[in-house]
């Protein structure tokens, strides 16, 4: 059960606004928090490396250390709101100090007193928090695709969410009150896309449908399945896997740089990183045979024939 991401259902409700580096940042504090114990007092800070951060979401070592670097200040100063039983709000930082340790490779991040509460204090009732392996996100390229994807888990024992109304949504998904104000704009950029990533990466599919007051969307709910893997998948992962092994290192790079410049990959690419790098990480994903089996149909096109 490792690399497990735990939080309570109203950490997980939360309104919060956060970058995709910034989440994940945070998803690896809670999984190293929880697993190490350490990290788990407000007197204790928690070690993050750039190592780690590049290995569980599979970006170059460079990619993160800038992501390290920016979160220093960046993530030092975002909030997040609780609604509490009674009603009350309570409004925290995510941490309560940085020191990003220059030439190292790592940032020293201590949590606050609320986060620790909400990611360590299971009481029992495992229905009050929510789970899921890291790697479920760790290839999404949309923060609100891993936010989406956390407020579906509350509700994975039975695949169904309640109404989930438009403004409290927005304010979980971290949307700015002046983005993506009209609705046409907010389901293409942001709801289609988290969509479109967890049913292409995740372990699950999900639909959604509007509810509407009048002629106005009011809210969304969602139905969600587990993915099944058939026979055919296993046999053809046991394909892949044969094939990577038997890749050379010349192979891969020579076909990494050639799939860096189709268009279709765009959807892989970090953004800022260099057409170098881009491929350079490619290269690491055709290393992964579940990652060979997801880039086949764009390796075909580059002229790969092995399978």
């Amino acid at each position: 059960m490792t690399d497990l991401v735990v939080k309570s259902n109203k950490l997980v409700q939360a309104l919060q606004s956060l970058s995709l580096s910034e989440t994940r940042l945070l998803q690896i504090a809670i999984v190293d928090a929880r697993e190490t114990g350490q990290g788990l007092s407000t007197d204790e800070p928690l070690e993050l490396n750039a190592t780690r951060y590049a290995e569980a979401f599979n970006i170059s070592p460079d990619a993160a250390y800038l992501v390290l670097i920016e979160a220093e200040d960046s993530l030092f100063k975002r909030q997040f709101t609780i609604t509490n039983d009674d009603g009350s709000l309570t409004k925290s930082r995510w941490i309560q100090d940085a020191n990003y340790r220059k030439g190292e490779g790592r940032i020293l991040v201590t949590l606050t007193r609320v986060v620790i509460e909400h990611v360590t204090k299971i009481d029992g009732f495992e229905q009050y928090f929510t789970s899921y392996h890291l790697k479920k996100t760790s290839d999404f390229k949309s923060v609100y695709a891993v936010r989406l994807y956390e407020l579906l888990m509350q509700w994975k024992s039975i695949g169904k969410t309640p109404i989930f109304e438009i403004d409290k949504f927005r304010n979980q998904l971290g949307i700015g009150i002046n983005e993506y104000t009209r609705m046409e704009a907010f389901k293409r950029r942001v709801l289609e896309i988290a969509l479109e990533q967890i049913n292409d990466f995740s372990d699950i599919t999900v639909k959604y449908e509007q509810q509407k007051k009048g002629r106005s969307i009011s809210g969304f709910s969602f139905t969600f399945k587990q993915k099944k893997i058939t026979n055919k998948e296993t046999i053809c992962t046991q394909k892949n896997i044969d094939i990577v092994a038997k890749m050379t290192n010349a192979q891969r790079h020579l076909f990494s740089n050639k799939l860096a410049e189709l268009p279709e990959m765009g959807k892989y690419s970090q953004g800022t990183e260099s057409y170098q790098q881009f491929a350079i990480r490619i290269a690491e994903m055709l290393q992964d045979p579940t990652k060979f089996q997801e880039l086949h149909p764009y390796l075909q096109k580059v002229g790969f024939k092995a399978v």
